[in-house]
């Protein structure tokens, strides 16, 4: 970093980023299968069952006991008229009749109520729930779900039911004007409770095998280790996302199935964190011959036959240009625009337009 430190004395002045403008000017020279690690991964890993897919649920409620962020309804006239009949009709239920133009709801939410459960649970198994907001409310924080029946298609009967104290994912919400605003969606950690059996959709020993991330190429691999374990016919390929195991005395088990081992070539990916520019990438990914200009600041991956990595002292930096050598690593690229107070934009930017030019063999991701 030291060394680094030399090339960045004429661009700190670039911290202030105004507009989005790459010109890429590439001598380009790619990398080929840099970028590509082979790894060891089970069946189990790759694929699940067909009737492993868990199953989604979804309902409607009310989150009640806010502290005057809910819907801004005023009984049957202005706002979220949905949310004051729902709470008219909760009440009717206990034989409690109130004009729905006398109710105000400021303490209320409508909601809309979603979970993910496993096929398999069964009748008393608990699960996480998530609730967003519906209406106009401000906030949820501090409430409680009523009781909240999840179905698995609209109009369908009730599977599961939901209920309890809303949590916020986070401390987004903040306080002003005596009252929160933001945080309108939360969830309720085993908030949501099975009540009958889920539909399935195969039985316990079902044959079919689906990919996790559908791919031609991986499916043939599995079934390709599958028939080297347990010898030629042991699965067959039907598409990119499925794999078939012919049933039959003999046959492999699903715990020695799952437990096969598939020899893998894993896709480099680079993560870049959309908040502060972090960038997660395998020690392996390098970077090929570029020049990238960008609001003054130009990075520059220079060709070298004498070796790999930063260019020497001695070299002649212009300001604000930031100089490597091909075969630099994606972590030394980062170090240096982070250097110069690039933006996490700028740098997932930058990093994209070298994969789309060639000089980088690896997907960019940001979160």
């Amino acid at each position: 970093m030291k060394r680094l430190a030399r090339f960045f004395d004429g661009a700190t002045g670039l911290r202030s980023r105004v507009g989005f403008a790459l010109l890429l000017a590439l001598l380009v020279t790619p990398f080929g299968t840099q970028g590509l690690q082979a790894q060891q991964q089970t069946v189990g890993e790759l694929t699940l069952l067909e009737s492993d897919v868990p199953i989604r649920l979804m309902g409607y409620g009310l989150v009640v006991g806010l502290d005057g962020s809910g819907d801004r309804a005023l009984g049957g006239s202005y706002g979220g008229t949905f949310t004051v009949r729902s709470v008219a009709n909760l009440l009717r239920r206990f034989e409690v009749e109130v004009p729905e133009e006398m109710l105000r709801t400021r303490n209320v939410a409508a909601v809309l109520v979603t979970a993910e459960a496993s096929p398999w649970l069964r009748p008393g198994g608990r699960f996480p729930v998530q609730v967003s907001s519906l209406g106009d409310a401000t906030s949820l924080r501090g409430g409680v779900l009523w009781m909240t029946p999840l179905v698995v298609d609209a109009g369908g009967p009730p599977v599961a039911a939901a209920q309890g104290p809303v949590v916020l994912a986070g401390s987004e919400d903040r306080r002003y004007a005596g009252r929160y605003h933001g945080g309108t969606s939360a969830q309720i950690p085993e908030g949501g409770v099975m009540e009958m059996d889920l539909p399935r959709n195969g039985a316990a020993g079902d044959r079919r095998l689906f990919l996790r991330q559908p791919d031609l190429g991986t499916a043939e691999l599995i079934a390709e280790a599958v028939n080297a374990a347990f010898g030629n016919g042991a699965a067959e390929v039907e598409d990119p996302g499925s794999i078939r195991i012919p049933s039959g005395e003999g046959g492999p088990t699903l715990t020695a199935l799952r437990a096969v081992e598939v020899s893998m070539v894993r896709r480099a990916v680079i993560l870049v964190d959309s908040r502060d520019g972090t960038v997660v990438a395998g020690g392996g990914i390098r970077v090929g011959e570029a020049v990238v200009s960008h609001e003054g600041m130009t990075l520059a991956i220079h060709p070298e036959e004498e070796g790999e990595g930063i260019l020497p002292e001695e070299a002649d930096p212009v300001p604000g240009e930031i100089r490597l050598r091909q075969g630099v690593s994606v972590q030394d690229v980062a170090a240096a625009l982070h250097a110069v107070g690039a933006s996490a934009r700028d740098i997932s930017a930058i990093l994209r337009g070298l994969r789309e030019v060639g000089a980088l063999q690896a997907e960019v991701v940001v979160r």
